[in-house]
Parts: C-alpha cells; structure tokens; sequence
C-alpha cells in the first residue's frame, strides 16, 4: 500500500526537476568559465576582460555549445519525467540571459556583437541535442532489457 499523499510525490517531482535543471545549468557554467580561465593559464587566450579575436570566440562557441549539449543530456538525464521539457525550458532561460547579456554589452563591444547573439541561438539546439541522445539511449536501454 502507499503510503505517500499525492502533494509529497508531487513536491518531490517538482524538487527533483529543479535539481536536474540547477545540475545541468552548474555542469555548464563551470565547465565553460574553467575552459576560459584554464586556456587564459596557458596562454591561448587573453584574460576575461580583454577582448577576444573572433577565432578565439568562435571556438569558444564550439566548446560552450558541446558543454551545453552535455548539460541538456544531464538535465534530461536527471528530469523525473518529460526529459526533453526540462533541457528546452532550461534552453529558453539561456535564450532569454544570453539575449539580455547581448543587450546589456552591445554598446560596449566593438564589432563582436555576433558572439553573444550566437550563444542565444545555439541554446534550443543544443539543448535538443543533449535531450535527444539522452532519450536515444534510455530507449536503447529498454529495447534490449
């Protein structure tokens, strides 16, 4: 019998879907701002506050956007259900921060507008891509057992 009202299971859910968002948002996060400062360590790139060449951003935007993939499959991942809701409503709020961002730093950057408007951009589909091979593989696991 169980025993569990359906406002503690639903509390649960809802606690569990903002840790698997708050999970996938932090992966991201540390593992971009690491990226940016441990490529400053070694000399490839300037510090944070000096502006970046458009080859260094642009390979910035390469590794932001697999880090976001890898952060959308563990929100997917961890999301008690409806995987793919979780990491697009995650993508949506890095839409929303990223074009915000954009914003804020237009009239402050000279000619690298295009970097913040990327980031915006690639939110969806790199979210969709890491819900997608997370959903690819939980079927795969279902298949086979």
């Amino acid at each position: 019998m169980n025993t569990q009202s359906a406002p503690q299971v639903s509390s649960r859910r809802i606690g569990r879907s903002i840790l698997a968002v708050l999970a996938g948002i932090v992966v991201g996060i540390v593992l971009s701002t690491g990226t940016d400062f441990g490529l400053h360590a070694i000399g490839v790139v300037p510090s944070i506050k000096e502006r970046w060449p458009n080859h260094l951003l642009a390979m910035a935007t390469l590794y932001r956007s697999i880090y976001g993939i890898l952060g959308s499959y563990i929100i997917a991942r961890l999301a008690p259900h409806h995987p793919m809701a979780h990491s697009l409503v995650t993508a949506c709020l890095g839409m929303v921060v990223s074009s915000l961002g954009a914003a804020a730093a237009w009239n402050t950057t000279v000619g690298q507008h295009w970097y913040p408007i990327a980031l915006a951009l690639t939110a969806l589909p790199t979210a969709w891509i890491g819900a997608k091979l997370w959903l690819m593989q939980s079927q795969s696991r279902t298949t086979t057992v």
